[in-house]
């Protein structure tokens, strides 16, 4: 296959080497190649696909141009569809008229993006799997997800948007657009470097001879630009029903709020902000990314890492959190915002617990109760929360927002477990505990001060309170977690 298009000046040389090379590489390592399959779109259009892996199925959409033969050829990009399909199936697919699919359309619709996925998951029997929509497949991704949520067990998005118009607003995706009429081959590079990085180097330059491999100029202009343009998916955003993870580069060319706005209307979303500015999910920090993503995906599976499911008589630490005027909030902003405000505590929490080995043991609407087999990672993780509160708050502070701030309360004993769900006196008094805590207090029994004796923390002795439905005054501390 020969690059389309030339800058002058010998650079048609230095395209068609690229593609050489590639060609050469395709033929070396043809061996570890998965196999190319087809699917049929009930519109008629042949959609070239490959598989990965035995186990769970997740369905990778196309990164933003596509070649399923090419990208294997890249060894970053290699590595990553490589990774992911460990202890899963990994299905990747050219989109209607790039890559290997069929390449004479001119629908490039969202409905006919749409048909695109259910040929490919239809063809694969597939009836649950999850589905990774990066760029500008977040979109198709996202819809499909709304329209079919008995079969997406799990939506993941990656440095996308809802509509278009976030994307264009961006000045250097503006000033490539610029490029493509004039100059094929430097609008390529251009493109490819604004989505992988102007830092990328080697990946870069291939992925531009990528695009020049995936579909002729004239396709782009006349028949996916105008259709992108077009799409927005925000009607979908609160319909979707799948547990969602929206992975982001803070350095990315799409601004940051873009991301906070699709995990705050997708219903319970949670955000991931990661260091970088790489738009290829294989560059950068490679392996922060498929660890978000396998803990994501993971959840429902097993317990996450360092968690241990809570057993009957075991001594147990009992944290409460609990949003501090969470019901003046309901009432100045009404039910739909304030829970839009509230995911992002939410999202706090669970991070937290994960990170510290805490089973979240249920949910309150406004706080969670979860337990911890070591006192001392129940109170690391309860410092952890109070300082990402306050990082969070210096933020919204910036933006002239309210800040929200959380009580934590903790007691230590012995709770009886049932039906995954914890009782007894232990959480009774842990409940009780938070009840007396302030907004960004952590407040604990002389139970817990002593488990941790000599481990470092910093204790404020508050005296011996009354608790509602106790007899005697328990004793409790202040634990200080400021910088």
């Amino acid at each position: 296959m020969i690059a389309q298009g030339t800058r002058g000046n010998g650079t048609r040389d230095e395209v068609v080497q690229t593609a050489c090379e590639l060609t050469r590489v395709v033929y070396n390592s043809a061996a570890m190649e998965p196999r190319i399959q087809y699917a049929k779109t009930t519109d008629g259009v042949s959609i070239a696909f490959w598989t990965l892996g035995e186990g769970t199925p997740l369905v990778h959409l196309p990164l933003t141009f596509s070649h399923i033969e090419l990208e294997w050829q890249i060894a970053e990009c290699r590595r990553w569809y490589e990774s992911l399909a460990q202890n899963r199936k990994l299905v990747r697919y050219d989109i209607r008229g790039e890559g290997l699919s069929e390449r004479n359309v001119t629908d490039f619709s969202l409905d006919a993006l749409l048909l695109d996925v259910e040929a490919v998951v239809d063809r694969l029997g597939l009836e649950k799997f999850a589905l990774l929509g990066p760029q500008h497949s977040g979109p198709a991704a996202i819809a499909y997800a709304a329209r079919h949520p008995e079969r997406v067990s799990h939506l993941l998005v990656w440095c996308t948007y809802a509509r278009a118009s976030d994307w264009l607003r961006s000045p250097d995706i503006e000033s490539v657009r610029a490029l493509m009429g004039k100059d094929w081959a430097f609008y390529t590079e251009a493109a490819a470097h604004t989505l992988l990085g102007w830092s990328a180097g080697e990946p870069a330059r291939r992925y531009a001879a990528l695009i020049r491999e995936s579909m002729t100029p004239e396709f782009l202009r006349a028949v996916v630009i105008p259709a992108l343009n077009e799409i927005d998916v925000t009607p979908f955003l609160p319909q979707v029903r799948s547990p969602t993870l929206v992975l982001h580069r803070s350095q990315y060319a799409l601004p940051v709020d873009v991301a906070r706005g699709l995990a705050s209307r997708i219903p319970d979303a949670r955000l991931v902000l990661l260091e970088g500015g790489s738009g290829a999910p294989y560059l950068d920090d490679m392996e922060a990314v498929l660890t978000a993503i396998d803990e994501f995906l993971g959840e429902g599976e097993k317990i996450g890492a360092g968690a241990e499911p809570p057993a009957a008589g075991a001594f147990r630490t009992v944290l409460f959190t609990d949003v501090e005027g969470s019901t003046g909030l309901t009432q100045r902003l009404g039910d739909a915002k304030a829970r839009e405000v509230l995911r992002e505590p939410e999202r706090i929490t669970r991070e937290a617990l994960k990170a510290h080995g805490g089973t979240e043991v249920k949910s309150l609407g406004d706080g969670f109760m979860a337990s911890f087999s070591s006192a001392t990672r129940a109170l690391e993780c309860a410092i952890a929360m109070q300082r990402a509160f306050a990082e969070y708050n210096a933020g919204v502070g910036a933006q002239g927002l309210a800040p929200l701030r959380i009580r934590i309360g903790l007691n230590a004993g012995e709770p009886i477990a049932e039906e995954e769900d914890l009782f007894g006196t232990a959480v009774i008094l842990a409940a009780r505990v938070a009840a007396k805590a302030e907004g960004g207090e952590i407040l604990a029994s002389d139970v817990v001060r002593q488990l941790v004796a000599g481990k470092g923390f910093l204790f404020s002795d508050r005296g011996d309170v009354v608790l509602r439905g106790f007899e005697d005054p328990v004793r409790l501390y202040e634990v200080r977690w400021e910088a």
